[in-house]
């Protein structure tokens, strides 16, 4: 809940005079639904790609403050962020309500950036692989591989969430593997592997070479430094590791 939508207009406007067009990575951005469509007229030209942060699993109806998928794809959205710690967390939404959403977006043709983590006390208590299993699986339940395919996973640990707290490399990486693996088991090998999964929490440019230097960690979900340059400089350096 950033940016009114003339700051956000704003800032994708200098964004896209600062990050050059890229065919080796996707820029996405996810602004306020207040702001998608100012946002998706600017960044038309660009190779900058616009998301949405939520939407609903319904067509249309009594549905009084929600978004459906026609709405987003009528004003050009091409992603949406499903299950993100801030929507289960403080919005109460189950695994239950996130696989309806997905399976709602991928029948739109929307991509869904699907993001799983565990709270500090699932962690302490050795339950992150049980917590990251459980929300996958779930919200998986009822699709094919073939259906699967466009989903991008985001490993966001909440604990390192807005808190300053970054997950070392290390740890970043067990559990993106792990995630690989479980794709592995669920559908296959190549599934697996052609699978993007994101890290995010407390990414900041002096930390980001350590992580996406990891061999499973294929991006970041980018949460504070997206609203300032340092969105700039994280796109460069994903620049230089690709490179």
């Amino acid at each position: 809940m950033n940016k009114t939508n003339a700051e956000a207009a704003e800032f994708v406007s200098k964004l896209i005079g600062q990050i050059k067009t890229q065919d080796k990575f996707e820029v996405i951005v996810c602004p306020p639904f207040t702001a998608l469509e100012k946002v998706r007229d600017i960044t038309s030209t660009s190779s900058i790609k616009v998301g949405a942060q939520n939407v609903y699993y319904e067509d249309k109806g009594a549905y009084t403050g929600e978004i459906s998928v026609n709405m987003l794809k009528d004003i050009g959205v091409e992603y949406v962020i499903l299950g993100h710690s801030e929507r289960r967390h403080i919005f109460q939404e189950s695994d239950e309500l996130i696989n309806k959403k997905l399976k709602k977006v991928l029948a739109s043709g929307l991509k869904p950036i699907l993001c799983v983590g565990e709270q500090l006390e699932e962690r302490e208590k050795g339950l992150t692989f049980n917590v990251v299993e459980r929300q996958i699986k779930e919200a998986l339940y009822g699709l094919t591989e073939e259906e699967s395919k466009k989903i991008i996973i985001a490993y966001e640990p909440v604990w390192a969430i807005g808190t300053g707290k970054v997950a070392t490399p290390n740890q970043a990486q067990e559990v993106h593997k792990f995630i690989r693996d479980l794709l592995k088991d669920i559908f296959n090998e190549e599934f697996a592997k052609k699978t993007t999964i994101l890290y995010g929490g407390s990414i900041k440019p002096n930390n980001y070479l350590g992580l996406f230097g990891k061999p499973d960690i294929d991006g970041g979900l980018v949460g504070g430094a997206s609203l300032t340059q340092e969105f700039v400089e994280l796109a460069n350096i994903m620049k230089e590791i690709i490179e």
